[in-house]
């Protein structure tokens, strides 16, 4: 997947970018608990940051971020959109199966748009359990992943019980359908919000 992911960005043939966009209005909301809830902002990790505008939005609440991605185009223009526009985050170029080595650790929020659910079996182990080495306990984490499906090459998508099986030591606070504002592409993908606290 990641050859895939170098070379859609080389062609600028991007639709999670755009699709990404869209989310914008959830997001919002559940950052909007999130400050509400967790007291003042610490570290948080991006993971599958892309271009970085989530992670914009993070460091404009607050959050000390850190943006990590495998492709090197992507990290690059989400650190110069960052200088354009006066935000302080950072972005890494790395692997989400070798995080603390990387990103070093004592996060207290992760968001993950899409990387998840288009990692393979074992690269999903070594992922939950990399972000568990990371994060402090109590940190959350919030992850939109497509439903588990078949769809050529894009991702095939994570179950419920998928997450909750990888992620052991985390507990599932919310499972969140809600497919208002999103294009008719995604939709079809029957995608979810997963919102998990580490132990």
């Amino acid at each position: 997947m990641n050859v895939g992911y170098r070379l859609a960005y080389r062609l600028g043939v991007t639709p999670w970018e755009w699709a990404g966009r869209s989310l914008g209005a959830q997001l919002t909301t559940f950052l909007d608990d999130q400050d509400a809830s967790a007291g003042p902002p610490g570290k948080a990790l991006d993971a599958g940051c892309g271009t970085g505008g989530h992670s914009l939005e993070l460091a404009r609440r607050g959050w000390q971020v850190t943006g990590i991605d495998a492709v090197p185009l992507a990290v690059r223009r989400a650190r110069a959109r960052a200088a354009a526009a006066g935000v302080d985050a950072t972005f890494v170029l790395g692997d989400v199966t070798e995080l603390e080595k990387s990103v070093g650790r004592g996060y207290r929020f992760v968001l993950d748009i899409g990387c998840f659910h288009g990692l393979t079996a074992g690269e999903r182990i070594d992922y939950a359990r990399e972000i568990t080495r990371v994060t402090e306990p109590g940190a959350g984490l919030l992850m939109f992943a497509f439903g588990p499906g078949r769809r050529g090459p894009l991702p095939r998508g994570a179950s419920r019980a998928e997450v909750e099986r990888t992620f052991a030591e985390w507990h599932l606070a919310s499972d969140v359908a809600d497919t208002t504002a999103l294009p008719p592409p995604v939709r079809g993908s029957k995608p979810r919000w997963f919102h998990l606290t580490r132990a």
